[in-house]
């Protein structure tokens, strides 16, 4: 009977050994053909477990391999080695850039991860001078931070930006890349010239409006569901020195949404645009005066009490170059006359530009100081897009009724013209001519089981979620999560039949992107 017992014991200690180790070594026979492949770069089969983690912090799916890319051809070669192995075989592909996914989207369960970060070129500026026309040519895996001191030695910059830079311009460009200037320029996605792209089946094909042109506008927010971008050409402007940068409070948000429709609508308005919800914060001027941001009326300002009351933040930033000072500060003015905003809290800061574009960074690398670095957190983030006509439901709902004692984290709104976004692209936005980004950037205690804890916080976006769907505000989800298909056929409405249709197209066993769970090259995620 004892002999039975440790028999018994020792099975199940050899079983949870397995148990553990299952993501890693079930698929060992998918790895001797790996082995064949001519590389400029290397697979990685050992050190793989930083490729089943990412920024979310939710999900870990264990790869059999990193490939490290030093050429577009070892992209094409693993993908085609893949697409002729055919559909026995349960490889599957990921790109991965900075790791900054939120749910498992970059990750390839039993599948290959390419580190696209080890795709390096150098930055090629490129200006035509007599047709007013420049762009930078860039890996896929660059850093959008690197561009940007490249551009500046020529005195240029893309046109549009996302918050934060340390993303790669293959992860942008697979989803969309929004921030304050889409409003003028559209997303990054509306300011590509070309791509370069790998297709499913291991094809290099560069892509343009005029060549290929499905293929771009497929790849370009398709949640890199039909290729790898390796390559691409952003358009580029000219670049100011200095940013005067704006902030005031508005307790009506009524008038808050009213303004910063006036402002993305009209003529010579500001570079910028984005808002910030505050609930039941303490404190928030001190916070604002203790960085770079100074009060206009400082007496007005140290007399202002925020009672933990909702406030909505306009945050604005105006570009202009040293010899223009004395114009834009007339120019500011101008703009904010008409605003309806609590005057003791306009708040003036001014900056150079790169410091304006890597603000989010700057305040990121704090936290680090800390017990817990920003990667040992859950991020559990929800993105939407929210039709004009709906903003207030949704902020009577959502501010007045889920979210009342606080947020856990920045809470961004702005609204963008859709006239600025190209319906051939892959991306779904409602359909009004001017809609809102309304995102929960949230940052949940590990362990914690109150209020700050991931469980509550995962609650809340379901009831975020759920009240969008009952009141019928028409909202579609940026940077969107669904684990069945016919959750991914609603999200992309009418535009399924055509999204479909490329993945069949340009990647027809779903080798691509498994981490998005859209299409499954077999039953291999542990939902």
């Amino acid at each position: 009977m004892n002999n039975f017992i440790i028999e018994s014991l020792m099975i199940l200690f050899v079983m949870s050994c397995v148990t553990v180790r299952v993501n890693l070594i079930c698929s060992s026979n998918n790895m001797p053909s790996l082995y064949t492949l001519q590389l400029d770069g290397h697979f990685n089969f050992d050190q793989v477990e930083h490729a089943a983690r990412d920024f979310g912090n939710r999900y870990q799916f264990l790869p059999v391999a990193v490939l490290h890319p030093e050429s577009v051809s070892d992209i094409a070669a693993l993908i085609k080695h893949v697409w002729d192995i055919g559909p026995r075989s349960e490889l599957t592909v990921a790109a991965r850039g900075h790791g900054h996914s939120l749910q498992g989207q970059s990750q390839a369960h039993r599948g290959v991860v390419v580190n696209m970060e080890s795709l390096k070129r150098p930055i090629d500026i490129h200006v035509n001078f007599t047709g007013n026309f420049a762009y930078a040519d860039v890996s896929g895996g660059e850093l959008w931070i690197n561009i940007l001191p490249e551009s500046l030695n020529y005195g240029l910059a893309p046109k549009s930006w996302t918050d934060y830079l340390h993303l790669t311009v293959g992860g942008t460009l697979s989803n969309a890349g929004i921030s304050g200037q889409a409003f003028r320029h559209g997303p990054q996605i509306s300011n590509v010239h070309q791509l370069q792209v790998v297709t499913g089946k291991g094809e290099i094909v560069t892509c343009s409006e005029k060549q290929n042109d499905d293929l771009f506008h497929g790849v370009l927010g398709g949640l890199g569901q039909f290729g790898i971008i390796t390559r691409a050409r952003i358009l580029l402007e000219a670049a100011p020195a200095r940013v005067k940068w704006i902030r005031v409070l508005y307790s009506d948000f009524t008038a808050f949404t009213r303004d910063q429709e006036h402002l993305i609508s009209i003529e010579n308005t500001f570079n910028y645009v984005e808002g910030f919800v505050i609930i039941n914060r303490t404190g928030l001027l001190n916070n604002w005066r203790s960085s770079s941001f100074s009060p206009k009326e400082p007496v007005q300002a140290s007399q202002f009490k925020s009672d933990g009351r909702t406030l909505y933040c306009l945050e604005l930033a105006k570009y202009f170059n040293l010899d223009k000072t004395d114009i834009i500060n007339q120019e500011v003015d101008k703009l904010l006359s008409p605003l309806s905003y609590i005057p003791s809290t306009l708040f003036v800061s001014q900056v150079t530009y790169t410091d304006f574009l890597d603000r989010v960074h700057v305040s990121e690398m704090k936290p680090r100081s800390r017990s817990k670095h920003l990667w040992d957190i859950p991020h559990p983030w929800i993105n939407l897009l929210i039709p004009k006509s709906k903003i207030h439901t949704f902020a009577r709902g959502v501010f007045g009724n889920i979210l009342t004692d606080t947020s856990n984290g920045p809470i961004l709104i702005y609204p963008v013209n859709r006239s600025k976004w190209d319906n051939r692209t892959s991306v779904v936005t409602p359909e009004e001519h001017i809609f809102y980004l309304v995102a929960f950037l949230t940052s949940a205690v590990p362990s914690s089981t109150g209020t700050d804890g991931l469980e509550h916080m995962l609650i809340q976006n379901k009831r975020i979620l759920d009240f969008c769907e009952t009141a019928n505000l028409g909202v579609k989800q940026y940077l969107p999560h669904y684990t069945k298909q016919e959750e991914w056929q609603s999200h992309y409405g009418s535009h399924w039949e055509k999204f479909a249709q490329r993945k069949s197209t340009y990647d027809p066993l779903a080798i691509l992107a498994p981490g998005q769970r859209i299409f499954q090259k077999g039953n291999i995620y542990p939902y």
